[in-house]
């Protein structure tokens, strides 16, 4: 899930984004295992026939559909294997390439990264529903906005609703098989209105969301909820946060990694190439750029990190598997 990939936005903005968002792996104050729950209540793990022990790990690419870079990245990393699930960014301009690298994959697990907001200030894009329909999602400059605090202070809820229905639409009118939902940059996390809208998309569309049982995502540390949801699948998500220089990325991976517990996570990354396309997109910002996405493209495709997770025992897993674990589910 990106964030703060603006200049415009100030750094304590992104601050408190990230302490809402709560990125950090689980520490081990914390490191009871999903099936303290109770023991006649099987865990995600066990209903997928893992032991309640085992760590389930979605590794998951962001933004497809971006850019034309971002596509190739993720493309390789879902074709090899590297990663394990993406999900689609239906506004933005690359979107036919993914739409139609979908339909010749149809295995490949896919989800829609909902988005209300178009974040580089020189890398824009609009709503799928079309200005007029959506009047309160537009910014001065007449595409989403760049910040998520926008859309929570002046979108109205039918047009959130509107918008993100449209997005769902259009990516399975293009012959996208769609695994799950989840936020671009976390805006449907911040507003109880947006997440109700969050919720009722998943219902009508009858796809697994992305929710956090125990982090800021709608789980335990959500300021929107009361505890954990019943509902989640993952129990955390883990992600790379800003200040590690590209000579550190495999030591803050295996830092953020190693120490989880027993559970299901998604560790989230952004993939592209250090390219002009990429530099000329993400010029403002750094955080999330394309040195970024290159570092995340080399870490995911290098023999290192399959031997770490290897050697950790992580088992990778999907969207799509966790469906079935919902399907499971003793509340369904």
């Amino acid at each position: 899930m990106s964030q703060a990939k603006t200049t415009l936005r100030p750094r304590g903005t992104a601050r408190a984004l990230g302490a809402l968002l709560a990125l950090a792996p689980l520490p081990a104050a914390r490191a009871a295992a999903p099936a303290a729950a109770g023991a006649s209540v099987p865990t995600v793990q066990e209903r997928l026939g893992h032991p309640a022990s085992a760590r389930l790990l979605v590794i998951h690419a962001d933004d497809l559909g971006m850019a034309h870079s971002v596509n190739r990245a993720t493309f390789e990393a879902l074709e090899k294997g590297w990663i394990t699930s993406a999900s689609i960014l239906v506004p933005c301009p690359w979107f036919p390439e993914a739409a139609r690298w979908a339909r010749a994959h149809p295995g490949a697990d896919l989800g829609i990264h909902l988005a209300l907001n178009s974040e580089w200030t020189g890398f824009r894009w609009g709503p799928v529903s079309g200005a007029a329909a959506v009047p309160s999602l537009l910014d001065a400059d007449g595409y989403l906005p760049l910040v998520e605090t926008t859309v929570v202070n002046q979108a109205k809820v039918a047009d959130v609703e509107r918008e993100l229905r449209a997005q769902v639409d259009r990516a399975r009118a293009a012959g996208v098989g769609l695994s799950h939902l989840d936020s671009h940059m976390g805006t449907l996390f911040r507003s109880q209105a947006l997440f109700d809208v969050y919720r009722r998309l998943g219902e009508a569309y009858g796809l697994p969301l992305l929710m956090e049982r125990l982090g800021a995502r709608g789980g335990s540390e959500s300021p929107l909820v009361p505890g954990p949801q019943a509902d989640a699948l993952v129990d955390r998500v883990v992600s790379m946060e800003p200040g590690v220089t590209s000579a550190g990325w495999r030591a803050a991976y295996e830092k953020m990694l190693a120490p989880l517990p027993p559970g299901v996570y998604q560790l989230i990354v952004h993939l592209a190439y250090d390219d002009d396309e990429m530099r000329g997109a993400t010029s403002d910002h750094p955080d999330w750029g394309a040195a970024w996405r290159q570092s995340d493209f080399d870490l995911v495709r290098s023999a290192w990190f399959a031997d770490f997770l290897r050697g950790q025992g992580f088992i990778r897993v999907k969207w799509s598997d966790l469906a079935r674990a919902r399907r499971a589910s003793p509340a369904r």
